[in-house]
């Protein structure tokens, strides 16, 4: 079996953490450039690797010898220009969320693979690969609680890094459950609606955390999301969907607990890594299996436009205080 040759653009802790687990975990590809604004952190990641070059320009990266395939992990706003340089060379593409930052890059990203026939971008949506929501998947999908009425969703961190603002609680912390929820119930995303309380003491000055968000969806689902970005212990993920004939809950996965000097210590993770640490692992063997066949095998482009406008919509909402209709154009035929 021939090894696909990977370009890692950006080297940040995502594109780090994703070289590594190529390296170590993920079988049937290499990673053979690595590129960041950033040329002596491009250096350092690339330094492990075996033949890998080191790169500050992303096209340069994507035209490296070897180069089979695009794994974009840099920041929002120059996730665009790569995957349309990359599309441009026909190379398959995982790129992190977000697709880009606006519905409008996404279109544009949506025209460009249209303009090749064939859909060729994934993005990074790992939670579709986690075994506990892929088990909630099935179930809701055979109609194991009937209808879906609501999924209840709980979403928090330890603490925010110091660059993150409020409106990153929706694109870059909800987008997660937005998409968790349009997989998980077929149905897209109609309207959002942002409720604010008092932001917690532990939030950095300026920050409205925590933040209540209510999607509503075509089939007439409710979907509920609290994100608190600065919870304090430690990183949490939950989801119930509740039906007309039952309800499931995701996301409660005991860790070894021990028992000693009359208390009992049970360990949480601190990192989104560690929780979905398989799901990466998942999604990347996943998508390298299909990159090998040009294919993609997770959430696509269209999948990545859906869930920009539903952010789009959300932070509107969240700035007005207002309900907030989503705007999506026709489905193209080649994402049906």
């Amino acid at each position: 079996m021939s090894t696909l040759g990977i370009a890692v653009i950006g080297a940040g802790k995502m594109g780090a953490d994703h070289v590594r687990r190529i390296g170590r975990t993920v079988g049937g590809a290499r990673v053979v450039a690595v590129a960041d604004t950033d040329g002596e952190r491009a250096k350092e990641v690339a330094a492990g690797l075996d033949g890998a070059g080191a790169h500050t320009d992303p096209a340069a990266a994507l035209a490296a010898p070897g180069v089979e395939a695009v794994l974009i992990a840099s920041p929002g706003p120059a996730h665009e220009e790569a995957i349309v340089q990359a599309l441009e060379r026909e190379l398959p593409v995982l790129c992190e969320k977000p697709l880009t930052p606006d519905a409008a890059g996404a279109l544009r990203v949506l025209e460009a693979e249209q303009r090749l026939g064939r859909r060729l971008v994934q993005v990074g949506f790992m939670r579709r690969h986690d075994a506990e929501y892929e088990q909630l998947k099935g179930l809701l999908d055979k109609g194991g609680i009937g209808r879906p009425l609501f999924l209840h969703c709980r979403h928090r961190n330890a603490a925010s890094p110091s660059f993150f603002t409020s409106d990153m609680l929706i694109s870059d912390s909800v987008v997660h459950e937005v998409d968790a929820a349009r997989w998980l119930l077929g149905q897209e995303v109609t309207a959002v609606s942002v409720f604010s309380p008092a932001s917690s003491a532990a939030a950095p000055e300026g920050l409205r955390d925590p933040r209540f968000v209510l999607l509503e969806t075509s089939g007439g689902a409710l979907v509920d999301v609290e994100i608190f970005v600065n919870c304090g212990f430690g990183y949490e993920v939950r989801c119930e969907a509740v039906g007309e004939g039952g309800s499931a809950e995701i996301g409660d996965g005991r860790a070894m607990a021990v028992r000693s000097a009359g208390r009992r210590h049970e360990a949480i993770p601190q990192d989104f890594t560690v929780r979905f640490a398989d799901a990466y692992d998942r999604q990347l063997r996943r998508w390298v299996a299909a990159a090998a066949r040009g294919r993609v095998a997770g959430p696509d482009a269209w999948d990545g436009y859906a869930a920009a406008a539903v952010c789009e919509a959300g932070l509107k909402a969240a700035h007005s205080g207002v309900r907030t209709a989503v705007e999506l154009v026709e489905r193209p035929a080649l994402y049906r």
